[in-house]
């Protein structure tokens, strides 16, 4: 079993709910409390194990803005494990998911150092590593009806842009979206085999070049009719 992530960029609005959830679970779960730093100052910040980027992709008229949730990708063949020197970060067997013990963790930063996706948050307070559990207490718990045993960002997402399953099960959902919409995982030439999978934006219908504001009134009114006439 692959446990993982499909994260649909043409559908995530980008509006940080999954993030926001992300830290309200797990600073009140098996992780304990997630740092915060001036909270309400003018640039707050702290612990957070999902992020979400934002790029501009195309240029004006046929841009468009793909919104990028970044969290750990659980690797299959994870650098931030290798190099770890205590033993404090390690990966499942069974499920595929990569844990810290933070009672082993010094708190070294060469897991950090070893993640190229940046998905690895040292505590100033506790002086450990942190990072995404895949929510692990909330998926193996049996007593949650197992509608509610996913991740809280996935849980949360208002645009259900986020799938959670078993990327080695060919007929689990994830792993039927990945084939249908050509997923893709990030970096995959460095080798490290990531599990969380992205879905790419759709391809849309190229935006018209011409200004409709240089159009006469009477024009625009007509080909509106024209149209409305045909269909």
């Amino acid at each position: 079993m692959r446990l993982g992530l499909v994260i649909d960029l043409d559908t995530c609005v980008g509006c940080h709910a999954c993030a926001v959830a992300c830290k309200q679970w797990n600073t009140s779960g098996t992780t304990g409390p997630l740092t915060d730093i001036a909270a309400y100052g003018a640039e707050p910040s702290g612990v957070w194990f999902n992020r979400i980027r934002h790029y501009e992709v195309g240029d004006y008229p046929n841009n468009k803005t793909v919104n990028m949730p970044m969290s750990c990708m659980h690797c299959e063949d994870a650098d931030c494990v290798t190099v770890c020197p205590t033993g404090a970060s390690y990966k499942r067997k069974e499920d595929g998911i990569v844990l810290v013990d933070q009672d082993k963790c010094m708190g070294c930063n060469l897991c950090a150092w070893a993640c190229p996706y940046g998905a690895r948050e040292l505590d100033p307070v506790d002086g450990v590593m942190k990072k995404c559990t895949l929510c692990i207490d909330r998926i193996y718990d049996e007593t949650l009806e197992p509608e509610d045993r996913q991740p809280a960002c996935v849980i949360t997402c208002p645009a259900h842009a986020r799938f959670f399953g078993d990327l080695d099960d060919p007929d689990s959902q994830v792993s039927r979206l990945t084939r249908e919409r050509a997923g893709q995982t990030l970096m995959p030439e460095l080798g490290y085999k990531p599990t969380n999978t992205y879905l790419p934006p759709r391809v849309t219908r190229p935006v018209p070049t011409d200004d409709v504001r240089r159009k006469s009134l009477i024009s625009s009114v007509k080909e509106w009719v024209n149209q409305a006439i045909v269909r």
